[in-house]
């Protein structure tokens, strides 16, 4: 329960940050303000032709008797929206990352800055066309993790009952779990920890991933709301980072509220 409250702790403290902070928030709106539109279109693309879509896909049914076949092509129809609002749920923040990686880096080392007891921040040296290949390589891979639960997931909603109630709150989990990921990475990047140690950690501490990833999950279903909460996220899940690899962090007004203090020795890279 600690490490729950401590990882909600971390989403608060992000979205207070950029409160602080507001030429970072008004700049992190944007990639997320693009991310939305290019969503939202093909959504709406979908929704205006998500029915020929699936009558293209299943000319064996055209013979079908009424009213079979408007029922069989419907649920096909909204299983193939609710799978991509799924996806859309699972990807924005990749996606969106992705288009606002020189942002968000920006963002997360004014953070790093800011709460270092030094004052300083790590740099990958790397130059932004190679972190926009290893951020894009990396999602890709989570966005493929993400995919595989969604299917076991969906298959799994058809079980009565446990379809309808344990299931949804399992993928809350799940997406939550990876949407720390994804945020977590934006930090993690810049002090070269490759993905598969970033899984590890992440998985060693559960409890800290899902009090603040969950709650993120459920408010990035509302598509404006995920836009207006990136930039603190991101924020957050700096801090979250040095958590997880045990860095300290220096007196500021946010340190220990919500029993939210990182802990350990700085790490040496």
């Amino acid at each position: 329960m600690h490490d729950l409250r401590v990882g909600f702790s971390y989403l608060g403290q992000g979205q207070r940050w950029v409160a602080r902070h507001g030429k970072q928030f008004g700049v992190g709106l944007i990639p997320g303000l693009i991310t939305l539109v290019l969503y939202m279109g093909a959504l709406v693309t979908l929704v205006l032709w998500g029915s020929d879509l699936v009558s293209w896909a299943t000319p064996f049914a055209d013979d079908w008797d009424s009213p079979w076949l408007g029922l069989f092509r419907g649920f096909l129809t909204v299983v193939l929206f609710a799978l991509a609002l799924l996806l859309a749920v699972v990807t924005f923040t990749a996606v969106t990352l992705l288009i606002g990686q020189p942002f968000y880096e920006n963002l997360s080392e004014k953070v790093d800055r800011d709460v270092s007891p030094d004052g300083t921040a790590p740099e990958s040296g790397l130059s932004l066309w190679r972190e926009l290949v290893i951020s894009g390589r990396d999602s890709l891979r989570i966005v493929v993790r993400a995919a595989g639960w969604g299917v076991l997931l969906f298959a799994l909603g058809f079980v009565p009952f446990v379809g309808q109630t344990v299931v949804p709150v399992i993928g809350f989990f799940v997406t939550g779990f990876f949407l720390t990921e994804e945020l977590t990475a934006v930090a993690m990047q810049r002090r070269r920890v490759e993905l598969r140690e970033r899984l590890r950690l992440l998985r060693a501490r559960k409890a800290l991933v899902w009090g603040f990833g969950t709650p993120l999950a459920l408010a990035f279903v509302v598509p404006f709301v995920a836009v207006f909460l990136m930039p603190g996220a991101v924020a957050g899940a700096t801090l979250m980072a040095r958590d997880l690899l045990g860095e300290q962090t220096g007196e500021g007004e946010d340190e220990g509220e919500g029993g939210g203090q990182v802990r350990g020795d700085s790490v040496t890279w």
